[in-house]
């Protein structure tokens, strides 16, 4: 399976931007798919996940009310809508898949997308 992530881009403070991670290979309609960043030297860094069945979702508390992840499983794609910007969500953003367990921890992720980067000015 490989991971293609896509959307982002150069935003000002207060936009929105919506990110998507194509799979390709195999469907992940059983796995937990997760949104992950990462800024130049600090750790990747959790930010959202979503259910095989989108019946659960969970958020960094630095996202909440303003991200939200979401899927289609028959397009094999999921989501991340991001509104309300601020230059602290500056990053390169993965998407990742989980065959294993619903969880935010990236130790988990088994599959990783290549990252977009998201540059929020101010």
């Amino acid at each position: 399976v490989q991971l293609q992530a896509s959307g982002g881009g150069l935003v000002q403070a207060g936009g929105s931007l919506r990110l998507s991670c194509a799979a390709s290979g195999r469907t992940v309609s059983a796995y937990t798919m997760g949104w992950f960043r990462q800024v130049p030297g600090k750790e990747r860094e959790f930010v959202a996940t979503i259910s095989w069945n989108s019946g659960s979702t969970d958020y960094a508390d630095s996202v909440k009310g303003r991200f939200t992840v979401s899927r289609d499983n028959a397009k094999n794609t999921v989501y991340l809508q991001m509104n309300s910007l601020n230059v602290e969500d500056t990053a390169v953003y993965y998407c990742a898949a989980s065959r294993r367990i619903y969880t935010s921890s990236a130790n988990f992720y088994e599959l990783w997308g290549q990252g977009t980067l998201v540059t929020v000015s101010s």
